[in-house]
């Protein structure tokens, strides 16, 4: 696993320069605050976030995110995240509130497709006061094949925004199959951004690491673009 530490350090530092084979759930590690309701004369929001997995044992793989925000409307396209070689689509309304302490929800409700099949509901939200940002993504899927199928999954994460470019914090994945004990990883996290573009498209990286020093630790690359 010491390799895999390296090279996640490896590729953190060098972004500096420019400030399952299950079916389980998988998680979205970017755990954004949901995007403030536009105007009606804002254009539409989209992001695409990319997560590669090191997993201890396993074969490495992708998952891909990709958001599209206008006013309340939130919609959501992911691969992998419910279960490997599984698509979901997503729909859902975006709230916003406060000035010093800042709320932001958005309920969700969507299909998923592939070696998963079913319906979920979920909600992404978020608190943030100064630098200081609590995020919580969660749903819960009902299979449609076998009840046994049916789970819980949450990523709670709670972010420092140390500088502009600059972010870290505490993170967990919580999972909950059917009838089956609760399991929850932790670990930590550290991320970095850079606006380009004359109309400012936001490049991120962040590396997480779960349960760090142990036999099932696992380490996720994430590249994010919003734009």
């Amino acid at each position: 696993m010491e390799r895999w530490l390296t090279f996640a350090a490896t590729l953190l530092f060098s972004a500096f320069g420019w400030t399952q084979t299950q079916t389980q759930p998988k998680p979205q590690p970017h755990s954004p605050a949901p995007k403030t309701a536009a105007t009606d004369t804002e254009p539409w929001e989209y992001s695409l976030t990319v997560d590669g997995y090191l997993i201890e044992g396993e074969d490495g793989y992708a998952q891909p995110t990709f958001t599209a925000d206008h006013n309340w409307l939130h919609l959501e396209a992911r691969y992998n995240y419910e279960g490997f070689r599984t698509g979901s689509l997503w729909a859902g309304y975006n709230f916003s509130w406060g000035e010093t302490w800042q709320f932001a929800v958005t309920p969700m409700i969507g299909g998923v497709f592939g070696r998963t099949n079913g319906i979920a509901s979920g909600c992404e939200a978020s608190l943030t006061w100064k630098k200081l940002t609590f995020s919580l993504d969660n749903e819960y899927v009902f299979n449609t094949t076998s009840k046994s199928g049916n789970f819980y999954y949450a990523w709670p994460q709670f972010t420092f925004q140390a500088l502009k470019w600059l972010n870290f914090g505490a993170v967990a994945q919580h999972t909950k199959v059917f009838q089956t004990k609760l399991d929850i990883q932790q670990g930590f996290f550290v991320g970095v951004s850079r606006d380009v573009g004359h109309k400012p498209t936001k490049l991120e990286f962040t590396t997480y690491v779960f349960d760090p020093g142990t036999s099932s630790t696992s380490v996720v690359l994430e590249l994010g673009a919003s734009f």
